[in-house]
């Protein structure tokens, strides 16, 4: 069995849906299960319009209807597949219009329709086609999850749930990425380009022989190629480097995708819907060929440098752990960290928390945040014990004339990371993909 999911940029419209169908058809022998993301730009459509009916404007669902209700006539579904989902929606934005209140589990509920809408077409369209395809909401089929409303996490008796509900289907799922629910029964999100996380927690419970990742290119690349024009795609990569490049921005996976796969050994791979016989990346627990060396670079931009500083931390024992204590009361996700005898500098993304660990830091130091900077990262086996690797990566910048704030190096072998400026950020990915990769 195989686990095959397909984003937003493959379910744009009725054509790529009807591709998409070809696609599925031609594996039909390796028994795949299919995860649907919303079509795109569907999700971000949901939020701005939940948060357009706080203030009272309900036009925001008219374009979405109105697309949805135009691709089941395309594709020869009924339109009550789309009808009876949106008559739920309005009631629910007409709600948050009224009660001028919209809370996170509101805004989960709402971000929810996209991917059952787009199951239910796919799906439709599958049947018309010949397949016995049967469209499933993810908590139907057993993805119980904790509250963390916006980033929710699979809870323990999952895997075991979606197995009593799919492990002996006589027919084709089609599963709604994205989406789970708690076990009190509200609808909750895995975070934004969540259903990756939902194709390989499938996968993993079903004990997939592979997960594939279809998307809009031929698989990882050396760099962002809305970036970088001639960044290729790579063969091979290992999950640690495959974490890394999720973890730090990379497009291709959400950062949660690898953790199902890596605890069950199942390999995943990264294909593209408008290439269907290239053969794409291959993230296996090793790579076949791991020679030492840059493999991609991945970015995260509009991130945030916190500065933690006091004099009474010479010589100090306790102030790292009332500095990260802080953050972790708040909830407040750090991504890279930098010390001197005075100071600890941390990376910070969502600014979720933010505000109220500073307030507390407060109390007992001196505080200073910097926004708009971004993290670059280089990742490859080894790339931090491979000689002459940092000298290339830093006379890069210097040609470049980018400024560099901050770097981590040593807490892996298989990565170097480093701040600068938001507005440097594609200046430096470009110069060090040519030094690099050319």
């Amino acid at each position: 069995m195989i686990l095959m999911k397909f984003g937003g940029s493959s379910l744009a419209d009725p054509e790529r849906i009807r591709a998409v169908g070809r696609i599925v058809r031609a594996r039909m022998k390796d028994r795949p299960v299919v995860v649907v993301s919303a079509f795109r730009g569907v999700t971000d459509a949901l939020l701005q319009a939940a948060q357009d009916a706080l203030r009272g404007d309900l036009r925001g669902l008219v374009p979405l209807k109105r697309r949805h209700l135009e691709s089941a006539r395309a594709l020869k579904a009924p339109a009550s597949l789309v009808e009876g989902l949106f008559s739920e929606l309005e009631g629910l934005l007409r709600g948050v219009s009224l009660l001028k209140e919209l809370t996170p589990r509101t805004l989960d509920r709402a971000a929810s329709f996209g991917e059952r809408l787009s199951a239910r077409l796919v799906a439709a369209h599958f049947i018309r086609q010949g397949l016995k395809a049967r469209a499933v909401d993810a908590f139907d089929a057993g993805l119980l999850t904790d509250d963390r409303f916006g980033g929710a996490n699979p809870l323990p008796r999952a895997d075991r749930a979606i197995r009593r509900h799919l492990g002996r289907a006589r027919f084709l799922p089609v599963l709604t990425g994205f989406i789970g629910k708690t076990a009190s029964g509200d609808i909750t999100t895995l975070g934004r380009n969540g259903s990756d996380y939902s194709a390989t927690i499938f996968g993993a419970a079903l004990g997939a022989r592979e997960v594939q990742i279809w998307s809009d290119t031929d698989g990882v690349m050396t760099a962002d190629p809305r970036l970088v024009p001639d960044a290729r795609p790579i063969a091979e990569l290992s999950f640690s480097e495959a974490s890394e490049l999720a973890y730090y921005g990379g497009k291709v996976l959400h950062p949660h995708t690898l953790l199902p796969a890596v605890r069950k050994g199942i390999p995943i791979r990264v294909l593209n819907t408008f290439k269907p016989d290239h053969p794409g990346t291959a993230i296996l627990a090793e790579r076949s060929a791991a020679e030492p060396g840059a493999r991609s670079i991945s970015f995260k931009k509009r991130q945030r440098i916190v500065s933690v500083s006091s004099p009474r931390m010479v010589l100090g024992a306790g102030f790292l752990g009332r500095i990260f204590g802080a953050f972790g009361r708040h909830d407040v996700a750090v991504d890279m960290v930098s010390t001197s005898e005075v100071t600890v500098s941390a990376s910070v993304g969502a600014p979720r928390g933010l505000a109220a660990a500073i307030s507390e830091l407060k109390g007992e130091f001196r505080v200073r945040v910097e926004e708009g900077r971004s993290v670059i990262c280089i990742v490859g086996d080894g790339i931090g014990s491979t000689p002459g690797v940092a000298g290339t990566i830093f006379e890069a910048l210097r040609e470049a004339k980018v400024n560099v704030e901050m770097i981590s190096q040593g807490a892996s072998e298989i990565n170097i990371a480093f701040v600068v400026r938001d507005a440097d950020c594609p200046r430096a990915v470009r110069a060090l993909h040519r030094s690099l990769f050319s």
